[in-house]
């Protein structure tokens, strides 16, 4: 019996020992892969992703318009239409100048923060000095729809909404250079030079300009976008170079001060072109005192930047068309042969 028992001890210690060498058990403590995963979290989009960060806006039923000085017909044109098509789609609109000022314009973000605001419409003070407070409005929430000018960045605004001053510097110095008959020398007045859109206007202007030798410009000063500071400053270059037959200017307000100018020192010889679309400018070409003008669709751009504002916060982050943020509106060379078509910026096919 002893034998017996020692034997089936023996056995059961055998298959034990089978048992704890298995193969095909799995173990208990073993983690379960698909439970423990961390969850995948979506990061806002690189520029020219598909994705980008949603700005809900303030909460208000505010919108503010903010541009520089409205005693520019230009910039009160675009500061109106904004207004008024905000006001059709039911807002509230604030409308402040900062005048070219980056600190009046920071103040005037920091009002539409405080105020909570649903979205602004931004023509800026400066492509380098903007970018402090569209990223002030951007960390608040508040989307900004630019116009006229773009800033040197992307991202932090929903929409860059401009003219194409590329197209129509060039397209409106291929007139002038005709009127010119190809030959003689000419002044330049410049815009703010801090802004993008005074180096666009006059790059472009020079791609055209210096194809022809006998095309000689004299001197180039800036007159600030200002019509009183474009009359002084024509003055001066006349007085110092009364050979000059033609000036090309970055915009109409100072293309209408060279040609007052020009007027009162009896030279109505001399060729004008600016850009914008104004009827002051319309009307000088009408009367002969310019060649032409390049209208900016400011009115169409004023009313698309609202327009986009509205579906943008009203249809979480999804824009107008499918439009990027980058966008340009061609310009159109206006001279006597179509001038008739313009009227407060807005051109009417005939």
């Amino acid at each position: 019996m002893k034998k017996f028992l020692a034997l089936l001890l023996a056995l059961a210690m055998v298959f034990a020992l089978a048992a704890c060498g298995s193969t095909d058990s799995t173990p208990t403590d073993t983690p379960d892969d698909t439970q423990t995963e961390a969850p995948e979290v979506t990061e806002p989009a690189d520029e020219g992703g598909d994705e980008a960060t949603f700005l809900p806006g303030g909460g208000s039923n505010i919108v503010y318009v903010i541009t520089p000085a409205t005693s520019n017909v230009f910039f009160a044109t675009e500061a109106e239409v904004a207004r008024e098509t905000a006001e059709a789609l039911g807002y509230e609109v604030k409308t402040v100048s900062h005048d070219d000022d980056a600190s009046r314009q920071l103040e005037a973000i920091e009002a539409a923060i405080a105020d909570k605001a649903a979205f602004i419409v931004l023509d800026n003070a400066g492509a380098d000095a903007t970018i402090e407070a569209v990223q002030a409005a951007y960390d608040a929430g508040i989307p900004c729809f630019l116009i006229d000018r773009e800033i040197n960045t992307t991202g932090i605004a929903v929409a860059q909404i401009v003219a194409d001053n590329a197209q129509g510097a060039a397209a409106i110095a291929e007139k002038w250079v005709e009127a010119m008959n190809y030959e003689g020398k000419y002044a330049e007045l410049l815009g703010l030079e801090s802004d993008t859109n005074c180096q666009v206007r006059s790059e472009n202007f020079h791609s055209v300009i210096d194809q022809y030798e006998g095309l000689e410009m004299v001197a180039q000063q800036s007159a600030n976008w200002d019509q009183t500071e474009a009359y002084e400053k024509t003055e001066a270059i006349l007085e110092a170079n009364p050979e000059i037959t033609g000036i090309i200017c970055g915009n109409d307000t100072m293309a209408c001060g060279a040609a007052a100018a020009c007027a009162d020192a009896g030279r109505s010889d001399i060729k004008i072109i600016g850009v914008d679309g104004s009827d002051d400018a319309a009307a000088l070409i009408k009367s002969g005192q310019m060649v032409g003008t390049a209208l900016q669709q400011c009115a169409l751009i004023a009313q698309m930047a609202v327009e986009q504002g509205d579906y943008y916060i009203n249809n979480n982050g999804a824009t107008l068309d499918g439009v990027g943020e980058k966008q340009l509106v061609p310009c159109v060379a206006i001279t006597i042969d179509n001038v008739d078509n313009l009227s407060a910026f807005v051109y009417t096919e005939g």
